[in-house]
């Protein structure tokens, strides 16, 4: 007899996804004719305790509707349908959950439903110079070394310095994995503001630095003096230079903060006499004591993930509080006066709630169109961390988030490890989770630090690194470019992906690519702020979505197959003209042809088209 009921929440909940406090929704639900249901509830909870329970109403044989004024704290809340049906004369109850795969609903047993989740949230805007930028992550030791020798600035003691830049990266470790000399290839400021006229011609408007305070490794995620710039990268003058010259170009800067842990060398812990100040492993009365914690002084403490080098903070210690955020001279403020035009948040998971809305208030205070980044891994919207569910996307948090989602998405995809409508269902879980702002600024990564290089997780397969690149710059969300991706860098993780960029050497058609890429998502205001549907292709190996805005509609095709495919769309009274994605000019095509208001196009292999789609009632 089939399923009791059909609900699909991208179809019969409106609005659709994410909701502003004290915004009401509607549903509607489909109920199986052949069956005689006596009751409908659509139960909602916050967590596992029930907040309410609307009984849905009977608009016909087939259709029930129910309403709900809306909630009136934001938060993660959830939801699911309890049915009274007659079965063999006798009451039965029924429990309707989601879907694992998609908006539908499936019938579960109680113990075990898969519930709906309605993200509610305060209302913000991020500011559209974020939203409409090309961000490009820079590592610093390894972008370029900008002195007229080519030597590194200010050596560190007992380090390694490369013979040639073009050497391939390693540690150098002890017999328990504990690295014992670290190495450096020499990249500093100077050498980021000699090619920021690369970075402007690429069409990069925001330039994300990995952390630059005075730390002893090469990735300064061992913060050793949050008020100073690491000598090997440069001093405060130059910082403050590459931060004048960035922003005549029309580039902002954004900085790493790491402020769940400092380095176990550094001026607040100071366990190696390396600083003047007393620090937390020296005696129990710094005036940094009571931002650690000890076990046993002063061998025995906390540590990040169990990493010696890194002793963990107590973010809620208001002397750290004061240090970092709300004194006069914090580090925060700082750098933010500085020029700085947002941070990125280093493991927010391991930050508490009270420390990101205090960072992000007091940030807005000193600059109202700065913005705040965090590094979450997952759906960011229903994060559980240390048994807490994080609050990130309600408003008071992070304007945007690392998209290691849309990675994973798009890298299966063309890895053929999933069709193209799971990539439909997976994107549409994102959509519906997030805030419309969280989503149009997602950080849409395709590379970083943390992951192997985009090249060789495509096995080095250029056609579908093209395919990625052109996944980045027609999509909603903000591209993100790790340096060197664009010229053809391959590496696997840590160290590899941390190769230096190669000057000289570059894969030039792959930098023409991003170019041309950016080039048109720049040139079309729809593939910036358009909204995003999803066009079902039928076909495994073709994604397809609209992205539209005002009268304004544009269309991407991307073929993942290494076969010639066709694709059919129905688009009543309108046209497709091409975006040529090799000079960015405009053009009809003779292969595109239109009967009964299908369109008929033909996608070559691991192939990337744009249209706009025109309305022939307005030629």
């Amino acid at each position: 007899m089939g399923k009791i009921m059909n609900y699909n929440s991208w179809e019969d909940k409106a609005p659709f996804g994410a909701l502003l406090v004290n915004q009401g929704m509607k549903i509607s639900v489909n109920i199986n004719e052949n069956y005689n249901v006596h009751d409908i509830s659509w139960v909602i909870l916050k967590e596992n305790v029930e907040i309410s329970k609307v009984n849905l109403l009977r608009e016909s044989k087939m259709y029930y509707r129910g309403e709900f004024d809306g909630f009136n704290d934001a938060g993660v809340y959830f939801y699911y349908f309890d049915i009274d049906i007659e079965i063999d004369g006798q009451i039965q109850k029924k429990y309707y959950g989601k879907s694992l795969e998609n908006g539908e609903t499936c019938e579960y047993l109680y113990e075990n439903i898969n519930k709906y989740q309605i993200t509610v949230y305060e209302d913000y805007e991020v500011p559209n110079w974020y939203k409409e930028g090309i961000l490009y992550h820079i590592f610093v030791d390894r972008f370029n070394n900008g002195n007229r020798t080519k030597k590194p600035n200010s050596p560190k003691p007992n380090s390694f310095i490369y013979g040639n830049w073009e050497d391939d990266p390693m540690y150098i470790k002890d017999n328990e994995g504990n690295i014992v000399r670290w190495d450096f290839y020499g990249g500093n400021l100077k050498g980021i503001i000699d090619k920021l006229g690369y970075l402007k011609k690429l069409g990069i408007s925001i330039i994300y630095l990995s952390p630059v305070f005075e730390a002893s490794s090469n990735h300064k995620y061992d913060t050793g003096d949050y008020k100073k710039i690491d000598p090997m990268f440069g001093d405060e003058e130059t910082f403050k230079d590459l931060i004048d010259k960035a922003e005549k170009k029309g580039i902002s800067i954004i900085l790493d903060g790491v402020f769940s842990h400092t380095g176990e060398d550094s001026k607040y812990f100071n366990r190696y006499n390396k600083y003047d100040e007393v620090g937390a492993y020296q005696s129990t009365d710094s005036k940094y004591s009571s931002w650690y914690n000890f076990d046993q002084h002063p061998e025995k403490y906390d540590c990040w993930w169990g990493v010696k080098a890194l002793p963990n903070i107590n973010e809620l210690d208001s002397t750290y509080m004061d240090y970092i955020i709300r004194d006069e001279d914090s580090v925060l403020r700082k750098w933010t006066e500085m020029g700085v035009k947002g941070w990125r948040l280093d493991v927010a998971d391991e930050l508490p709630q009270e420390f990101i809305k205090t960072f992000k208030k007091e940030l807005k205070n000193v600059d109202k169109d700065a913005i705040l980044a965090g590094e979450v891994w997952e759906d960011a919207s229903n994060k559980v961390s240390y048994e807490q569910r994080r609050e990130y996307l309600l408003g008071k948090e992070l304007d945007s988030v690392m998209g290691y989602p849309f990675r994973n998405n798009i890298v299966a995809f063309l890895k053929k490890e999933i069709t193209s409508s799971q990539l439909v269902n997976r994107f549409m879980q994102i959509k519906e989770n997030y805030p419309k702002e969280a989503f149009k600024s997602n950080l849409n990564l395709i590379g970083s630090h943390d992951v192997t290089r985009i090249k060789t997780e495509l096995n080095e397969d250029i056609d579908s690194v093209k395919l990625a690149v052109g996944f980045q710059m027609t999509f909603e969300g903000v591209p993100y470019v790790y340096y060197g991706d664009e010229a053809g860098l391959c590496g696997k993780t840590d160290p590899d992906n941390r190769k230096t960029y190669p000057w000289k050497n570059e894969d030039e058609d792959m930098i023409d690519h991003y170019k041309d890429l950016i080039n048109i998502r720049k040139k079309y205001d729809t593939l910036i702020h358009g909204d995003t549907k999803f066009i079902g292709a039928k076909n495994d190996d073709i994604f397809a979505f609209i992205r539209e805005r005002k009268e304004e509609k544009m269309v991407v095709l991307i073929n993942r197959s290494e076969n010639n495919q066709n694709i059919k769309l129905d688009f009543e009274e309108n046209t497709l003209e091409e975006i040529d994605i090799k000079n960015s000019l405009k053009k009809y095509l003779e292969s595109i042809f239109k009967e009964n208001e299908v369109f008929d196009i033909d996608l070559k292999a691991k192939s990337l088209r744009i249209f706009n789609l025109k309305n022939l009632k307005e030629e």
